[in-house]
């Protein structure tokens, strides 16, 4: 699963990080109480999604740093599951990563490195590193994963798509160069890329289809594309429109079932339980129920919802 926890922040100054909108004596008046609550909302929601079986991968953004992790896994509800986690350390200015929490019974770690994007255009501009970790499956294959979360559209959606189009253009590197280097190359990118899938960072430089037709082993598809048609239902709604930010991509490897490990368009979905929606009074419907609505505390989880696929072992 993958799922944008909107602000995971501790109750610390974090050196050099823009973090002061998260202190106690700030205007949100976030403290521990209010921490520990998120935690646990974050624990709740991830039990949720794993239904009987915790997940044995959850990809996250949004989080501040190794302490929050930390906070999760070993001090939260979540401590019974046993996770472990990697994280990048990021030169976003807010101090935000992204990470992935895994279970070592399902995911044997082999490697872990960030990939670091850089503007030309713009040297002073920084954003989130993306994620790659590698790991064996039970099966004895190799799962490469990769979480991210590309740049915002601060400051307008035509504005901010460069920024995007670049970390594309970064991840299509090396998904590419692990078609050319794994026998059997089984690829899954997860995160909040603020573009819906028929975007150009996603449909045209990734490159990642909708999975139809003819199914090709090294091609890339986004298994949420046919849901962006359906504008009553998403991941992350805007000015009443539901839209879909957060997305999961996977090799056509993983799709041709003919492999130890395999998966499909209707094994991924958006989780949409109740506890995780609230009455939208403004545009009708419902929307995600939120931490903070502007600056008023509510005590919710999330303006994202997460998003979820099943992978299926076979010996």
């Amino acid at each position: 699963m993958f799922y944008n926890v909107e602000n995971l922040f501790d109750c610390k100054h974090d050196t050099l990080k823009n973090d002061y909108e998260f202190q106690p004596q700030a205007l949100r008046a976030w403290h521990y109480g209010r921490y520990k609550k998120k935690l646990i909302n974050i624990s709740k929601v991830i039990t949720a999604v794993g239904e009987w079986t915790p997940p044995a991968l959850v990809g996250l953004c949004e989080v501040e740093n190794d302490s929050v992790l930390t906070a999760l896994v070993r001090f939260s509800p979540l401590k019974a599951q046993g996770y472990r986690y990697v994280m990048t350390d990021s030169p976003d200015e807010r101090g935000i990563d992204v990470a992935l929490l895994y279970q070592r019974g399902s995911f044997k770690l082999v490697e872990q490195h960030s990939i670091r994007i850089a503007f030309p255009n713009n040297p002073k501009k920084t954003t989130r590193d993306i994620l790659h970790v590698a790991g064996e499956v039970v099966t004895g294959d190799t799962l490469d994963v990769f979480v991210c979360h590309f740049s915002s559209r601060t400051g307008g959606e035509i504005e901010s798509e460069p920024y995007r189009l670049i970390a594309a253009k970064r991840l299509k590197l090396y998904t590419d160069s692990l078609f050319k280097v794994r026998n059997h190359p089984n690829i899954l990118i997860m995160g909040d890329f603020n573009d819906y899938p028929s975007n150009r960072s996603i449909s045209e430089v990734l490159d990642a289809k909708t999975p139809s037709g003819t199914i090709q082993r090294e091609k890339l598809y986004n298994l949420l594309a046919n849901r962006e048609k359906d504008r009553s239902f998403g991941t992350y709604k805007y000015q009443g429109e539901w839209c879909i930010l957060d997305q999961i991509i996977v090799s056509g490897s993983l799709l041709t079932g003919d492999g130890k490990l395999s998966t499909s368009e209707k094994l991924a979905g958006i989780c949409n339980s109740p506890f995780l929606l609230e009455k939208d009074e403004k545009y009708s419907g419902y929307k995600p129920f939120r931490t903070y609505y502007g600056m008023k505390y509510q005590g919710g989880f999330s303006d994202h919802l997460p998003v979820y696929l099943d992978l299926i072992l076979s010996e």
